[in-house]
């Protein structure tokens, strides 16, 4: 037996009589074998995604859909979301290798798959939430909501709200006033060269201030082009790299880019609902939760949310459609409280008598007519009576300097809320729940996964994107949950079945 210093390889000159098999590449157990079960068991065609109902055609073929969702899948679920870093792997990962059958498509193929298949990349991501419910991973009864903010493929610079541009223009108009005041001294300097017979009337450095002057010029022009723009359309920011990111801000967080909302089942934090947006949290509660109790096709749900989702409007929408919403009420900015006066909150409604009391006991009575308020709300509005208020001992608590009466508006809704906020007196268990429940998600998303940006632009193409995230986020969440072999056996289940339908069908036919 001969002895060796270390433990060798084998030599690479070494031929081999039989090449090993790429099937034995990856063990039994890998990951892989449980995304190529689960494309499998996809309807590809049915859910929209391009080349999956093509025939043989002349012409060079394209790549299978099939094989490009496996390859992303298998990318994002290992934090390999770039076109030319899967272009690499799939040239030299066995992984990958085994999972294309040796195919390495380029990164301009990958990338296009990602762009051209947004909504069939939704479709999936939902598709999946369908399967988890059928193997009865979703409790469907208590949701989660909440929304987080990701960097787009743009950086703060290159977005503009209009106090920004009229920043800029006026910065511009001093240096073109600079330059004018140098162009004007050049020239008098000039003219007096020439009087005293001197120089060869060269206007070298008139000319690099000309060309410095046009050029602000053509920038100011750009920038007044962009504010009319602005103010014509009624937006607040205009994006000059990704067109559809905006400046948005949660607490001390402000990124270019946009607003991811997640819908969240408590059951084991699956994610049941999903949007991206490029505004703030405000208005989007009834969305999102009707899209959940639709996807869970629930009689009735309960939707837990932060302050910042809190709005009339959108909690009378939810109890109308049998979503039962559990959200802070917000404070306001306490300005009354701040000046010593009283605020809403101290008058007291008297639903018998149809008035509010105050804190002196005098009664405000309804106005004649109804109002309308700048958030499209309909309010009656409770008035008090002039001689009251001119004696009251609490008139400089209650009214500002120069009111004869106080006036408390009320929404012809209001029950909506009183409900709401008797609901509230008695679900801080619930309340502790939700961030439990929703962080999840967005923690493992960000911080496991490493996902904070998205690598596309556009609205169509950043949703792509994040259905992908979200899709393997639950992907692997199930896996987990249920296991290997028990997630194969289930999607092999599904593929037999559809096999059997299909011959089925063939033979009716």
């Amino acid at each position: 037996m001969t002895n060796h210093t270390f433990k060798t390889g084998e030599s690479r000159e070494q031929a081999s009589l039989l090449p090993p098999r790429i099937e034995d590449y990856v063990g039994p157990n890998n990951l892989v074998r449980a995304i190529e079960s689960f494309v499998c068991a996809l309807d590809l065609a049915k859910l929209g995604f391009r080349h999956a109902g093509r025939g043989a055609e002349v012409g060079q073929p394209p790549y299978d859909p099939a094989d490009m969702l496996k390859l992303y899948l298998y990318g994002y679920i290992n934090q390999l979301g770039s076109s030319r870093r899967l272009e690499r792997e799939a040239c030299r990962n066995l992984e990958l290798i085994w999972l294309l059958k040796n195919l390495r498509p380029g990164y301009r193929t990958i990338a296009n798959f990602r762009k051209e298949n947004w909504k069939a990349l939704k479709a999936a991501n939902r598709s999946f939430v369908l399967m988890a419910r059928e193997l009865e991973l979703i409790g469907g009864a208590v949701v989660a909501i909440d929304g987080a903010l990701f960097h787009g493929d743009a950086s703060k610079a290159s977005i503009f709200t209009r106090r920004k541009l009229a920043e800029q223009i006026a910065k511009l108009d001093k240096e073109i006033e600079a330059y004018g005041r140098s162009l004007d001294d050049n020239d008098a300097t000039e003219a007096e060269h020439r009087t005293d017979g001197h120089g060869d009337g060269g206007g070298g450095d008139g000319d690099d201030l000309g060309a410095k002057v046009a050029a602000l010029m053509a920038k100011r022009s750009r920038a007044q082009a962009d504010l009319d723009r602005l103010e014509a359309s009624g937006e607040t920011q205009i994006s000059k790299t990704d067109p559809d990111a905006r400046l948005l801000s949660k607490g001390d967080q402000t990124v270019a880019g946009y607003n991811v909302q997640l819908v969240v089942d408590d059951k084991h934090n699956l994610i049941v609902a999903s949007e991206v947006v490029n505004s703030s949290d405000t208005g989007h509660l009834y969305a999102m939760a009707k899209t959940a109790k639709d996807v869970l096709e629930a009689e009735e749900l309960q939707a837990l949310a932060d302050v910042g989702y809190y709005s009339s409007l959108e909690l009378k929408a939810c109890e109308d459609d049998g979503i039962i919403a559990y959200v802070p009420p917000s404070e306001g900015n306490g300005r009354l409280e701040k000046q010593g006066r009283f605020s809403r909150k101290d008058f007291s409604y008297d639903g018998a008598a149809d008035a509010y009391r105050c804190a002196a006991g005098a009664m405000l009575h309804p106005m004649p007519g109804r109002f309308q308020n700048t958030s499209g709300r309909v309010e009656i509005r409770y008035a008090s009576r002039k001689t009251i208020c001119d004696t009251c001992q609490l008139r400089a608590r209650c009214l500002a300097p120069k009111a004869t009466t106080r006036t408390i508006a009320r929404w012809e809704h209001e029950d909506v809320l009183e409900r709401h906020q008797a609901r509230m007196q008695s679900a801080g268990g619930l309340m502790r729940r939700r961030s439990a429940i929703v962080e999840h998600p967005f923690g493992t998303i960000k911080c496991r996964a490493g996902y904070r940006h998205f690598r596309v632009r556009g609205f169509n193409k950043v949703r792509g994107e994040w259905s992908l995230m979200a899709l393997c986020y639950n992907f692997t969440r199930v896996l987990n949950i249920l296991g290997f072999d028990r997630f194969v056996a289930y999607m092999a289940a599904r593929v037999f079945s559809a096999r059997q339908h299909a011959i089925l069908t063939a033979l009716h036919c």
